[in-house]
């Protein structure tokens, strides 16, 4: 039986990858309390004793705002661990699996981004996160880099539950409308990482290893989704009230954050249906999925 490293107890992809990957293997699952990934020699010390043949890294410093006062903290996590985890990984050869974001775009297309076009992060986030996949490349492990977007649950902190909350306090939601992307589904991610896994079998990790876009199918913009998720939960939860009655689309220049934001996040997904077979669904199948199993 493989033995598999999940690092990220807590996140959102991580909840679901523990079920997941549970068919794969025996699944060893380490939070920050059992490894502070900014600490690279106790990354080395627990990864040696444990020489796991698979590591799912689903940890990450996701603070996007946070992050630019917080560069130091967030580069450790998100660019100098992953590094070591790589090199970690070459060192007993192990198979990484680890996810990034559209953020290392800047958002300037207005077609889904390829996996081969080049990255101009805005802000400190979306730099740690290309730097980390730069690191992992660099070490020359077998790697599976997971490039996502806009990703919602029902659990952690998401855009999903934080406009349910809203929307039960406030008749009025003023919501961007001209930044567009996928939605997707952490558990639609976790599955596809698990099918992803299992597709590999005995296939040689230098005709593999590499970056694949892995999002939700379609697009909309935060307004659209904002729009559906009050839809949805009206239909499935008729009983349960909610204050809202006009969700206003505005521009981003009226919502202005910390950190800058793409202005178009859709991501091209053909690499993954090709080389695994794997494809995501549409981004609102998914989010009706997910209230039918609320």
């Amino acid at each position: 039986m493989r033995e598999i490293l999940l690092l990220g107890q807590q996140g959102q992809v991580a909840w679901e990858l523990q079920v997941a990957l549970a068919t794969l293997g025996r699944v060893t699952v380490w939070g920050s309390q059992e490894l502070d990934l900014a600490d690279p020699d106790r990354i080395r010390d627990r990864l040696r004793a444990l020489e796991p043949q698979i590591i799912v890294n689903a940890a990450a410093y996701t603070a996007v705002d946070k992050a630019e006062q917080e560069p130091a903290l967030c580069q450790a996590i998100n660019a100098t661990a992953p590094g070591v985890i790589a090199e970690l990984a070459r060192e007993f050869g192990a198979l990484l699996v680890h996810y990034s974001t559209e953020y290392v775009f800047d958002g300037t297309k207005t077609s889904p981004y390829l996996e081969t076009d080049t990255p101009n992060p805005l802000g400190v986030y979306g730099a740690s996160k290309l730097a980390g996949e730069q690191a992992i490349i660099q070490a020359g492990c077998a790697h599976l880099i997971l490039r996502t977007t806009w990703v919602y649950g029902n659990r952690g902190k998401n855009f999903l539950l934080t406009i349910l909350r809203l929307a039960a306090e406030r008749p009025e939601l003023k919501i961007v409308a001209d930044q567009v992307g996928a939605p997707t589904w952490s558990k639609s991610i976790a599955m596809a990482t698990s099918q992803i896994l299992a597709r590999c079998g005995d296939r040689d990790p230098a005709t593999i290893s590499g970056i694949y876009n892995l999002s939700a199918a379609g697009k909309t913009s935060w307004h659209g989704f904002a729009s559906e998720i009050v839809d949805r939960y009206r239909t499935q939860f008729p009983d349960r009230a909610l204050q809202v009655t006009d969700i206003v689309p505005i521009p981003a220049s009226d919502y202005p954050t910390p950190a800058q934001r793409p202005a178009y996040s859709v991501l091209d997904n053909s690499k993954v249906l090709a080389t695994f077979g794997v494809q995501l669904p549409d981004w609102d199948l998914s989010l009706g999925q997910l209230f039918a199993r609320w």
